[in-house]
């Protein structure tokens, strides 16, 4: 099997996907933008061939690149990122070189399209807001005027919450049509929830081999808004409920041997049209792995490899790996370097000293999201894991 794995540097720990398909007997053919030399030693012995593009940016570059591995090894079996910034040019570079073990260009747009999606969850019984393409201020008032202040504004194709705005009154409204230029946006109601994900690696018939979920702060716009720090946590027990409807939404979605990343809201209000307190409303899909180290995450929480998980489904569409009987929850926390913290870094080190599985800088481009300094660490239950997330973040 010959498989293309683009952009395996970034995050880091990426690595790993290309080593346990090489232990599964695949040809590992790397297209990067990293000199030879700059990679993880790990990642050389797994890879069977590495070819540099100046740029990934450049479709051509790229595309020469896979062309030269085709006429090398011959037939192309799959292609992957794993990574939301590069889904399009890798359903691209599928159909270009038909390439048929994952999503094509005719495809990828619901896969990405926020509004584009809400036909998907209706047809897999999942509530989602309501949502308005945008056009103009007068459409715009429109659509407020049926579901009230305040209004999350977003792009229609984006990643993470990167240009994403909460409208709460007019004169936000009027501002924000005069300083945003008029690229594609959706506006969506306004659900007040937690936010928590159903995360699954799936076979060619859309069932999930693994399942996982993580709960995360109300509001990533915020964090990145107020330089507030992020903590999250993931746990190996996914709540019947989340479940039933994560693997409707696979099944509406048609996602076949992928790595998914699905996000809900947990009602914390009643809304009126979605749901009580406690349900579940759709809020976006993300046909990859969660993001940073959560993959990670799901490793400690679950006492398992999902880089391993993976692979198997690749090769062999199964999960070859046992379910694991010792699941524990994993929690994220991070500081940023603008504050001032009542625990030292060593102070957590000591006092939670072999549950902490990393412990780590973040890269420049991931800070503004995830924090400076981050800690990941093993926790027997949710109290525990607030108890992580205090102690580590309590500021001055």
């Amino acid at each position: 099997m010959n498989f293309i794995f683009i952009s395996f540097q970034f995050p880091h720990t990426y690595w790993n996907f290309c080593d346990r398909l090489h232990k599964d007997g695949v040809n590992v053919l790397g297209i990067g933008d990293s000199p030879y030399d700059a990679l993880d030693s790990r990642l050389k012995e797994a890879l069977t061939e590495y070819y540099k593009v100046d740029s990934l940016e450049d479709y051509n570059a790229v595309f020469k690149a896979v062309a030269f591995f085709s006429f090398r090894y011959g037939k192309i079996d799959w292609l992957e990122s794993n990574n939301e910034y590069w889904l399009r040019q890798d359903a691209r570079l599928r159909t270009d070189f038909h390439i048929t073990t994952g999503v094509g260009s005719d495809e990828i747009e619901h896969y990405q399209s926020k509004s584009g999606m809400k036909a998907f969850y209706a047809k897999a019984g999942v509530p989602s807001a309501r949502c308005h393409v945008v056009t103009d201020i007068d459409a715009a008032r429109r659509f407020i005027n049926e579901v009230g202040y305040p209004v999350i504004v977003k792009p229609d194709v984006g990643v993470g919450a990167a240009d994403t705005y909460k409208l709460s009154c007019d004169t936000e409204l009027e501002n924000f049509f005069s300083n945003h230029v008029p690229v594609p946006y959706v506006m969506e109601e306004f659900v007040e929830g937690d936010i928590v994900s159903y995360d699954a690696i799936t076979d060619s018939n859309c069932e999930p081999l693994f399942e996982s979920s993580s709960s995360f702060p109300p509001s990533i716009m915020d964090i990145l808004i107020s330089k507030k720090d992020l903590a999250y946590y993931t746990t190996a027990d996914v709540p019947e409920a989340l479940a039933r409807l994560g693997r409707a939404t696979l099944s509406a979605f048609g996602v076949r041997s992928r790595f998914v990343h699905f996000e809900f809201f947990r009602l914390t209000k009643e809304k009126p049209g979605l749901g009580n307190v406690g349900d579940y409303v759709g809020l976006e899909v993300n046909m990859r792995p969660a993001g940073g180290y959560t993959p990670d995450m799901m490793n400690f929480a679950h006492n398992t490899d999902v880089y391993k998980i993976w692979a198997d489904m690749t090769v062999y569409d199964k999960r070859l790996l046992p379910p694991s009987q010792d699941d524990h929850y994993c929690v994220y926390a991070s500081r940023r370097d603008c504050h001032e913290y009542v625990h030292t870094h060593e102070e957590i080190l000591k006092k939670y000293g072999g549950k902490i599985k990393m412990c780590e800088r973040m890269p420049e481009i991931l800070s503004g999201d995830m924090g400076n300094q981050m800690y990941t660490a093993n926790a027997a239950d949710e109290n525990a894991a607030k108890e992580f997330i205090q102690f580590v973040q309590e500021q001055k």
